[in-house]
């Protein structure tokens, strides 16, 4: 198990689970969800993702590093009678392959060197549901390291080559107090 595995295993461990839940681009834009298909909750968690997924009956995978949190899901999914396959997967290691969902969701989560392969993985008409953090902030919420934040309107950038359905990125415009800061969100589908 890597360096990295076991911060989050550690992270998980400890986790409040009546805390879980989906991030905002996929509560905001649940609408946008296809009503059958094939869906992935990359970098996982706990899994706020895919539970509402699964909610939406589209078939439901999950990957994480951390088993910790893959087992915290599994026992809810199990309570809770949804069905979400998860998987225990290095997903900077081992992107999804070709062609593979029909929704991809990423939240909290960036590798730009695999953002190519997550593209790839949609299938035709399949929609990326993505958040993360950015670089331009209000506060200190969110990593401090500039690997893991998005410039700005970088996230279009990374999607140019889908349909924008949705994007927010509001930055440090008009009153800082007010809105939603610090990341950036894309909802975006494949031709």
């Amino acid at each position: 198990m890597s360096v990295l595995e076991n911060k989050w295993d550690r992270v998980h461990r400890d986790a409040d689970y009546s805390q879980v839940v989906a991030s905002d681009v996929l509560i905001q834009n649940r609408h946008l969800l296809p009503r059958t298909g094939k869906a992935v909750d990359l970098a996982c968690g706990l899994g706020g993702n895919a539970i509402e997924l699964a909610q939406a009956s589209l078939t439901t995978h999950a990957w994480d590093s951390s088993q910790v949190a893959l087992a915290q899901l599994d026992q809810h999914a199990h309570d809770t009678q949804l069905t979400i396959k998860t998987q225990q997967r290095d997903i900077e290691r081992h992107p999804p392959e070709a062609h593979l969902f029909d929704v991809v969701v990423v939240s909290h989560f960036l590798h730009r060197p695999t953002f190519p392969a997550l593209i790839n993985s949609l299938k035709s008409g399949g929609v990326l549901y993505y958040q993360t953090f950015t670089g331009i902030k209000v506060n200190s919420i969110g990593p401090s390291n500039p690997d893991y934040l998005l410039a700005q309107n970088e996230l279009l950038h990374l999607c140019s080559g889908l349909q924008i359905l949705h994007y927010r990125e509001e930055g440090r415009q008009g009153n800082e107090r007010c809105g939603w800061r610090n990341q950036a969100m894309i909802v975006a589908k494949k031709p």
